[in-house]
C-alpha cells in the first residue's frame, strides 16, 4: 500500500510538472506566433503584392490574426479587406496623407453590400472610406452601429500625397491601393499608379484628362496609329475588337502594325477584309520562321516610295521593318527582336540589330525627317516599368538594352514623343497575359513614336489607348 501511494504521489507530481511545462510551451508558442505574425505583416507592408500569392486559407488566418476576427469571402475580397486594414494603419501612423470626406459614407444595405467579406464583429469606431461592390456576393454584412443603410451609397474621398511605398490614388471616384496593384471595381486600371519604386512627382496616365484639345478642322494634320496586334488573324476572328472599329473610332490616316504573324500567302485575303478606304497597304512577313513576327503599314495617303527591311540579309528574313516615304518625312514601322528567354538574342540585339537600325534612320534623315514607331522591346527608364528591380535581367529591361536604346536612338537625336509630352507620367503599353497584369496595371512601356528632332515641335499629341485590350499591347497614336 505504501508503495502504491508513493507511486500515485509521484504520478500526480509528474502530471502537474507536465501540465506546467505544456503551459510554458504554449506560452512560448503563442509568443512565437505573435512574433511570426508581426514579422509577416511587416513583410507584407513592405511588399503588399505578397498577398496575391497567398492561399484563401492563409488570407483568412492572416485576417484573424491581423484584425482579431473571423472572415469569410473569396480571395479578392479578403485581399481587399487586408489592404484596407494596412492602408488605414499607414494613414494613421505615418501621418503622410490627409483624407477629407466630402460625401456620405453609409454602409450599403444587404441587397447591395459594400463587400462580400463578412467580418464577424461589430465595428463602432472604424470609418468606411471606400466600397468594393460585388454583384456575385450572396453573403450578409452586419451593419455598423449608428449608421443608416442606403440603397446606392456614394463615397467621395479626396487624397493628398502619401508615402511612396503605400501610395493611395484616386481613380474615377474610387480608392485604389497602388502598392497592391488592386483597384475598386469600375476604376480604369491605367489611372492607378502601380509602381514598385515611384517618385514623388510621378502620376498615373489618364488620357481622358491628359490629351490636348483637338486641332481645328482647318489645321493641316496627320494622325498615325501603331499597334502590336500579337497575331492579326486571331485579332480579326476571335478577340472582339476589329481594326475596322478602331478606324471608326480614331479616324487615323495611317496604321502601322507589328507582330502580324501572317504568311505571304495570307496577305491578299487579309488586305481585302481588313479596312475600307485605306487602299495603300504594304506588308512584310517572316520567311525564316513562318507565322512569326511580321509588320505592315496601311494608309489613306499614297506614299512616294516603299522599302522592306534594312537592306542587310541577316536582319531581313523575319519581316521586321517597313519604310514608307511621304512628302515631309519617312515613316518606319518596326518590330525589334526580343532578347528572348535566357537572353539568348541579347548580344545580337544590342551589337547588331539596334546599331543597324539607328544607322539606317540617320541615313534616311539626310534627305528628310524620320518617324520610327512600333514595339521596340525596351522599357527605357524605371518609370516605364512597374517593377524595375524585379526585372533587371528580364528581356526588355536589361542595362544592355536600355543603354543600346539610348546610344542608337536618343543620343542620335531622335525624340521619345510620349516622354517629351509626359515627363512624369507612368503610362504602359504592354501587359503580360499572365497574372492578371492588365487589370492590376502591372505593365511595361515598350511601344514608341520616335521622331527626328527637327519635327519634334510639330507633334501635337502622343498618346496611348489603354482601353483597347484586344492584344497584350495597346495601340498608340501620334498627331503631327
Amino acid at each position: 500500500m505504501m508503495s502504491e501511494r508513493t507511486r500515485i504521489t509521484y504520478s500526480r507530481r509528474a502530471v502537474s510538472r507536465n501540465s506546467e511545462i505544456k503551459k510554458d510551451e504554449q506560452t512560448v508558442i503563442e509568443k512565437e506566433d505573435d512574433t511570426e505574425s508581426t514579422l509577416e505583416i511587416e513583410r507584407i507592408r513592405g511588399d503588399p503584392s505578397m498577398l496575391q500569392s497567398m492561399t484563401v486559407k492563409e488570407l483568412k488566418e492572416l485576417t484573424r490574426r491581423r484584425m482579431g476576427v473571423a472572415a469569410r469571402g473569396n480571395k479578392k475580397d479578403l485581399v481587399s479587406a487586408l489592404m484596407e486594414s494596412l492602408g488605414e494603419e499607414v494613414i494613421g501612423k505615418e501621418g503622410a496623407s490627409t483624407i477629407e470626406q466630402i460625401g456620405p459614407s453609409e454602409v450599403p444595405s444587404k441587397r447591395k453590400s459594400a463587400s462580400s467579406v463578412v467580418v464577424e464583429q461589430k465595428l463602432e469606431t472604424s470609418e468606411v472610406i471606400s466600397a468594393t461592390p460585388s454583384k456575385r456576393s450572396r453573403t450578409k454584412q452586419k451593419s455598423i452601429k449608428g449608421t443608416t443603410p442606403e440603397e446606392n451609397p456614394v463615397t467621395t474621398v479626396k487624397i493628398n500625397k502619401t508615402s511612396h511605398k503605400k501610395e493611395t490614388v484616386v481613380a474615377n471616384g474610387a480608392i485604389a491601393k497602388a502598392g497592391l496593384g488592386l483597384n475598386v471595381d469600375g476604376a480604369e486600371p491605367w489611372t492607378v499608379l502601380v509602381h514598385k519604386k515611384p517618385q514623388a512627382e510621378w502620376i498615373p496616365y489618364n488620357p481622358k484628362v491628359m490629351r490636348p484639345p483637338p486641332l481645328s478642322k482647318d489645321t493641316r494634320a496627320l494622325k498615325i496609329l501603331s499597334w502590336n496586334v500579337n497575331g492579326l488573324k486571331a485579332l480579326v476572328k476571335n478577340r472582339g475588337f476589329s481594326v475596322h472599329e478602331l478606324a471608326q473610332r480614331e479616324d487615323f490616316d495611317v496604321l502601322c502594325l507589328q507582330e502580324t504573324k501572317i504568311q505571304e500567302k495570307d496577305v491578299d485575303v487579309i488586305k481585302e477584309s481588313l479596312l475600307e478606304g485605306y487602299t495603300n497597304s504594304f506588308w512584310t512577313c517572316s520567311v525564316s520562321k513562318l507565322g512569326y513576327s511580321g509588320t505592315a503599314i496601311i494608309s489613306r495617303v499614297k506614299p512616294l516610295s516603299i522599302k522592306y527591311g534594312l537592306g542587310v540579309p541577316d536582319h531581313d528574313t523575319e519581316g521586321r521593318i517597313v519604310t514608307v516615304e511621304f512628302d515631309d518625312f519617312y515613316l518606319l514601322t518596326a518590330y525589334v527582336p526580343n532578347s528572348g528567354d535566357g537572353l539568348k538574342r541579347l548580344t545580337y540585339r544590342v551589337t547588331e540589330w539596334d546599331p543597324c537600325l539607328g544607322n539606317y534612320m540617320k541615313e534616311l534623315e539626310k534627305s528628310k525627317p524620320v518617324i520610327l514607331t512600333g514595339d521596340l522591346n525596351c522599357a527605357h527608364q524605371e518609370i516605364d516599368i512597374h517593377d524595375p528591380a524585379g526585372n533587371s535581367r528580364s528581356a526588355g529591361f536589361t542595362k544592355e538594352e536600355r543603354k543600346s536604346f539610348e546610344t542608337n536612338f536618343l543620343s542620335k537625336g531622335f525624340v521619345d514623343t510620349f516622354r517629351k509630352q509626359h515627363p512624369d507620367v507612368v503610362g504602359y503599353s504592354y501587359w503580360g497575359y499572365r497574372h492578371n497584369c492588365r487589370k492590376t496595371n502591372r505593365g511595361w512601356r515598350l511601344d514608341y513614336f520616335l521622331v527626328s528632332e527637327s519635327i519634334a515641335e510639330r507633334v501635337h499629341d502622343s498618346y496611348i489607348l489603354p482601353d483597347v485590350s484586344a492584344s497584350d499591347h495597346s495601340p498608340l497614336g501620334l498627331i503631327l
